[in-house]
């Protein structure tokens, strides 16, 4: 059953005898009613996309480029179905449109910051990044008890890792390369905003490339971690109303969590939410028009908690935000990918069931990662 708000959505766009529920993900007919909501947002992007495409940095194109690769699962994964083969369609027809303009982007990217794009071009080549085929479920007893203040990341620090991650340094290094500072920095317990994001973004960047030696052995259970308090940091978003400056970060936590194969992100709830963000005559995500600062005080507590403004971040005269529309579409991309896995073909659908997010151990301890992580074949929680 969907929520209210969605079924609201609904009852406006669709013919008067509109039934008052959605109709099962797992039939054809549920797909595409989600999907019918999810299509026209990506196209509306893309368009801007193509607009905008001379003025997008490095972390826009990323973005689109998850988006591409979940595209082409979903493509290929109702290509065979005869009563979802036009919304089949619809998506190649997304792609065709997709595919130049990524390609484009990079010699746009090369004129505006062409160290940059050097060092972190395997992120926005055609086939970096891999869709996940196995679902796993967060396990909530490793939130952290309490974390740092984000003030403290360095994004910079962070990029430079990653870097030596890719191998593109200009030491000529190897990829899959480890220095004990990364090795500290990106397994460093507490993080919480961007910083957890990043520590995420690296061990996936490591799965991605195929690093599976020393720290590498251990990727899933540090995603398992990651992942945990990403979902922590997301639900407070959620309690709080989705205020603007937690957005950006809520929809990167889907975006990573989701490739990485996190079925708990894909909630109804938080489509309806990130549909409605969209600008709909500029076809981008970014600062809405108005936005209530008549918060509680708790409420812009979490959000001073929640917020940190990324540093080669793009904003638009009209409120777009090159970094807000990537981490959209990629997770509306990923609620996409989520429905052709719905159930999964091998096994009976398992809806998720979060416990409360714990706040500490009973002997306030950080939560251990060592402990037993089992990956389930289970479905996304619609």
């Amino acid at each position: 059953m969907a929520s209210m708000g969605l079924l609201l959505l609904l009852l406006l766009l669709a013919p008067p005898l509109w039934p008052f529920s959605l109709p099962p993900p797992d039939t054809p007919e549920g797909k595409a009613t989600i999907s019918d909501l999810i299509l026209p947002v990506l196209e509306r992007a893309t368009s801007f996309l193509k607009k905008r495409l001379p003025e997008i940095n490095l972390d826009g194109v990323v973005g689109f480029r998850v988006l591409e690769v979940n595209l082409q699962g979903v493509q290929e994964g109702w290509a065979q179905d005869p009563l979802l083969q036009p919304l089949s369609l619809r998506v190649e027809k997304l792609l065709r449109k997709l595919a130049p303009l990524l390609h484009r982007s990079l010699f746009y990217l090369k004129l505006s910051d062409p160290q940059y794009l050097r060092e972190f071009q395997p992120i926005v080549q055609p086939g970096f990044w891999k869709l996940p085929h196995v679902w796993t479920h967060i396990n909530a007893s490793m939130v952290y008890p309490m974390t740092e203040p984000q003030d403290i990341f360095s994004e910079e620090q962070s990029d430079l890792c990653l870097v030596q991650l890719l191998g593109t340094g200009t030491d000529s290094s190897q990829p899959c390369q480890l220095s004990g500072f990364c090795k500290s920095l990106m397994t460093k317990l507490g993080c919480s905003g961007y910083c957890l994001s990043h520590q995420l973004l690296f061990f996936l960047s490591a799965r991605m490339k195929g690093c599976t030696g020393g720290l590498f052995h251990q990727s899933q259970r540090y995603m398992n971690l990651f992942c945990a308090n990403m979902m922590d940091l997301n639900r407070r978003a959620e309690a709080i109303g989705y205020a603007y400056p937690t957005r950006d970060i809520f929809m990167e936590n889907i975006m990573f969590c989701g490739i990485g194969g996190f079925s708990d992100f894909y909630k109804l709830q938080w489509l309806e939410a990130i549909l409605s963000w969209q600008k709909p005559q500029e076809g981008c995500f970014g600062k809405p028009d108005a936005e209530d600062d008549k918060l509680p005080k708790d409420s812009q507590h979490q959000q001073h908690y929640l917020r940190r403004v990324k540093r080669r971040e793009k904003q638009f005269t009209d409120g777009c935000s090159s970094h807000n529309t990537a981490v959209a579409v990629a997770a509306l991309g990923g609620f996409l990918y989520a429905l052709t896995q719905y159930p999964p073909a091998h096994g009976e659908l398992q809806h998720a069931t979060l416990a409360p997010p714990t706040a500490a151990h009973v002997d306030g301890s950080m939560p251990a990662i060592h402990q037993e992580d089992k990956i389930h074949a289970v479905g996304p929680s619609f």
